[in-house]
């Protein structure tokens, strides 16, 4: 499993395209304090192709570009104003939520699987950016922690969505280009790694 230190031409590129897909997801979005957006599908999507470090690493390109102004969040919002914003903690949640993802979809397996990266989409994608989502939700707006978590509810049926499209999404992209995850089949399998499925050095 990569670590920073290890990243390559190839991982920065993956994790700017992750940064952007996540940017992009925001385009789909209804309104409020704390707008329902696709962006959390990007933020799945992050951890499970990507892995815990290129998913963290994609996931806080994007808020470093979002706290310099651009307006990549959903409803085309960005400035330094976010992060003390009703959905602060939601977005610090991402950067929690990813690495969870990355490492219950990677962890001791030679390849994702679904129930791992269902397991992992529901337990970061989900319960950790709710965690630290809706603390921060219930301060910002002057409400109990109960009727924050009660608010919150209305993101879940989308959220389970998200879910199940991020397991469908990462299993097809396996079967299609499994190169895009550079999964580290020698350590999780004990095999040589073959580098149509891991992608060499020289061709990421």
């Amino acid at each position: 499993m990569a670590t920073p230190s290890r990243l390559e031409l190839g991982d920065l590129a993956r994790i700017a395209i992750f940064a952007a897909l996540i940017a992009v997801l925001g385009l789909v979005s209804i309104g409020g304090g704390v707008p329902i957006t696709g962006q959390t599908l990007g933020v799945m999507l992050a951890g499970a192709v990507l892995g815990p470090w290129r998913g963290l690493a994609s996931v806080a390109t994007l808020l470093t570009l979002v706290a310099v102004g651009l307006p990549l969040l959903a409803g085309g919002r960005g400035g330094l104003g976010v992060f003390v914003g009703p959905s602060a903690g939601y977005l610090a949640g991402w950067l929690v939520g990813v690495v969870v993802i990355g490492y219950i979809v990677r962890a001791g397996a030679a390849r994702p699987n679904w129930w791992r990266t269902l397991l992992g989409s529901i337990v970061g994608g989900i319960l950790v950016i709710y965690a630290f989502g809706v603390p921060v939700q219930a301060l910002v707006m002057g409400l109990s922690l109960g009727e924050a978590a009660v608010g919150s509810l209305v993101f879940l049926p989308g959220d389970l969505i998200k879910v199940v499209l991020t397991t469908v999404i990462v299993l097809a992209l396996w079967k299609a280009y499994p190169r895009a995850f550079r999964w580290n089949t020698t350590a999780s399998s004990g095999r040589t790694p073959d580098p149509v499925t891991t992608g060499s050095a020289s061709g990421s």
